[in-house]
């Protein structure tokens, strides 16, 4: 897996866990956000990377501070990291 697919892949699990941390739905989110709920279901899924704007909507959304957002995702990214090298 690269890069790119392993941070959409956070970038979703992160978005998904925050949302539920908050009891928000996937409806209750998208309404926040002005955006469709299955744009994001994609996201959690990994099949979307939000742009930069969309996730300051999405944090908006959460209630969280973008830098925030952006700490957990390069925490779990760098966790990952580790990892792939322990175990190769």
């Amino acid at each position: 897996m690269n890069d790119q697919s392993i941070i959409k892949q956070i970038i979703g699990k992160t978005v998904k866990a925050i949302r539920i941390k908050q009891g928000l739905s996937q409806e209750d989110l998208a309404h926040e956000c002005d955006v469709d709920r299955s744009y994001i279901s994609m996201i959690e899924v990994g099949r979307n990377e939000p742009s930069v704007t969309k996730i300051f909507e999405l944090c908006k959304g959460l209630q969280i501070k973008p830098s925030d957002f952006f700490k957990l995702v390069e925490n779990e990214y760098i966790k990952i990291q580790r990892e792939s090298r322990e175990g190769s």
